[in-house]
Parts: C-alpha cells; sequence; structure tokens
C-alpha cells in the first residue's frame, strides 16, 4: 500500500505518522523542505520535492490525499496535480472546504475519469494517537480505494469512519460537524463565566469541571480538554479574549437560511465569535450614544474602559 500526501502540517504530517506506523508507504509533499526533511529522517515519508514528483513515485491507481487550506490554495493544488493524474486515480480532499466548491470539483475531475473524494477529518493534534474521525463523499469505486486507508486512520478499523453519500456529502456532514462544535464551545464558555463571576460563593471552577467529566450528561471531549487547562490555570489572566472563526461555522448558519432551518443556537454561537474580534464595538458606541441622547445618560470615554 503507498499515498502520497500533500501538506505536511499539524494535521497532514500525524496522518503521515499514522498510516507509516501501520506499513504504508507514505510519499510526502510539502512546500516547506524543512518540514519534509524533518519526516524524511523521522523514517515516516519518502519526500517528493514537487507535486509532480509525488505522482510519479505512487504505483497505479494513485491516491493523492490533499491536507492544505480551503480555498485558493486546494483549487490550485488540484489544478496543479490534475495533469499528472490518469483515470482510476483518486484526489482526496482532507481540508474544510465548501462543500458546493466540493460538489463541482468532483464533476470537473470526472470528466477526465479521476475520483475526488471530499473527506471530513476531526481529531486535531490528538488524532496521532487517538485516529481520526473520517467522513467523506465518494462514488463506489473511490470508496474500495480509500477504505483501507479511513481503517488505518480512524480509531478503529470499523468505527470512526463513514462514507456519507455522494460527493459533496462529506464535507457537508464535516462542516454541520463544525456548526456543532461553535455552539457546544459557547454553551461552555457560558456556563464557566457564570460560575466563575458568582464570588460570593468562592468557587473552585477548575474542580467542577473535574466532577462534571464524571457521570454528567454534559460531559464531553470538549469537558476533558476544558477541566486540563483550567487545573493549569483557572484565571487564564494571559489569555486574550479574541476567538477565531473560520468559514465552516459561516457556511453551516448559510445551509440554515438557505434550507430555512432554525438554527439559532449555531447563528448566536457565530456572531459571539465576530463579538469577541472587535466586530460589534462600533454597534455598542452607536447604543451608548443612544441611551446619552434619548435619556441624558453618561457614556464612558473610551481610556476608561480600556482600564
Amino acid at each position: 500500500m503507498d499515498i502520497g500526501i500533500v501538506g505536511l502540517g499539524r494535521m497532514g504530517g500525524n496522518m503521515a505518522r499514522r498510516l507509516s506506523r501501520a506499513g504504508v508507504r507514505v510519499v510526502g509533499f510539502d512546500v516547506e523542505s524543512a518540514t519534509r526533511l524533518a519526516l524524511h529522517a523521522e523514517h515516516v515519508i519518502e519526500p517528493a520535492d514537487s507535486l509532480q514528483g509525488l505522482v510519479a513515485k505512487l504505483a497505479t491507481p494513485r491516491i493523492v490525499w490533499l491536507m492544505v487550506p480551503a480555498g485558493t490554495t486546494t483549487e490550485l493544488m488540484i489544478e496543479d496535480v490534475w495533469p499528472e493524474l490518469g483515470r482510476g486515480d483518486v484526489i482526496v480532499d482532507g481540508g474544510n472546504a465548501y462543500y458546493k466548491d466540493s460538489q463541482r470539483r468532483a464533476a470537473a475531475l470526472a470528466s477526465a475519469g479521476i475520483h475526488f473524494v471530499d473527506c471530513g477529518v476531526s481529531g486535531g493534534v490528538w488524532g496521532l494517537d487517538n485516529g481520526y474521525t473520517l467522513t467523506y463523499g465518494a462514488d463506489a469505486e473511490a470508496v474500495r480505494a480509500i477504505l483501507p486507508y479511513m481503517k488505518i486512520l480512524a480509531p478503529a478499523a470499523e468505527q470512526g469512519h463513514l462514507h456519507c453519500g455522494p460527493p459533496g456529502a462529506g464535507h457537508f456532514v464535516k462542516m454541520i460537524h463544525n456548526g456543532i462544535e461553535y455552539g457546544m464551545m459557547q454553551a461552555y464558555g457560558e456556563g464557566f463565566a457564570l460560575l466563575e463571576n458568582k464570588r460570593e460563593f468562592e468557587l473552585d471552577v477548575a474542580a467542577i469541571a473535574q466532577t462534571w467529566r464524571y457521570g454528567s450528561v454534559i460531559r464531553s471531549w470538549l469537558l476533558d480538554l476544558t477541566a486540563e487547562f483550567l487545573h493549569a490555570d483557572a484565571e487564564l489572566g494571559a489569555i486574550a479574549p479574541v476567538v477565531a472563526d473560520s468559514g465552516e461555522g459561516r457556511w453551516t448558519v448559510q445551509e440554515a437560511i438557505e434550507q430555512g432551518v432554525p438554527a439559532p443556537v449555531l447563528s448566536l454561537a457565530l456572531m459571539a465569535r465576530f463579538s469577541s474580534q472587535g466586530r460589534g464595538e462600533y454597534a455598542q458606541k452607536i447604543l451608548a450614544m443612544m441611551r446619552k441622547s434619548f435619556g441624558g445618560h453618561p457614556v464612558q470615554s473610551a481610556d476608561r474602559a480600556q482600564s
């Protein structure tokens, strides 16, 4: 068994390690030569210095797995590798691409006889040891080609990976997964904020998080991680209150609008991230000035608010 992996960062590199540990020959390419050389030194990959070189090292039918950022980078990688492949070869996109882009790419590649698999990958930095959750969209022939690799990458051979449907289905399922993730994280964050702010009880939020891990209906891996970092630093004084958002949360809310399906929790979780990034500050200034205008209420100066 051999496979080509393009993009050897935190996710791609660890996926290469997990496959290599199972005896798979992994040919790897990354634009950073140091990254390639480091994994080669670990005896994880056989390095390639270009996409063309990577394809040339693979046996047919070739499987090229992309672990690069969604959007322009993915588009350019597919455009570059497409001419090097032949009928029956497979491209797997393991990035968090928009599912409609994946449908378009699958249709274009199918015209050349190349299979396209859109694969949602979840597991983060823990996937190397625990395995990855994999939800993928593909045709039947592509599924047969990639299934042995899915069984290795997943937590168990028969668990944690799913052929969700035709091309586009895998990234659609991962998009909704990440939307749910936004909502769960927001609920935990708000709940712990209420606990921390109730100063009269002098609550130990780290101990509460640890206790909830056992038997509670809200126990989860997210709670496990929360308990761990609160145990190390419950004050979080050095952490800026800014939370980034990625495309999946926005696309999930957009999908809810397109379907006319109410998703208030997921939508508000996304809005909360926008607020943390300062995108609501001007609106808050407008509110303060309106209160001053109609009721004579005082407003705080920017210097005082920051002190």
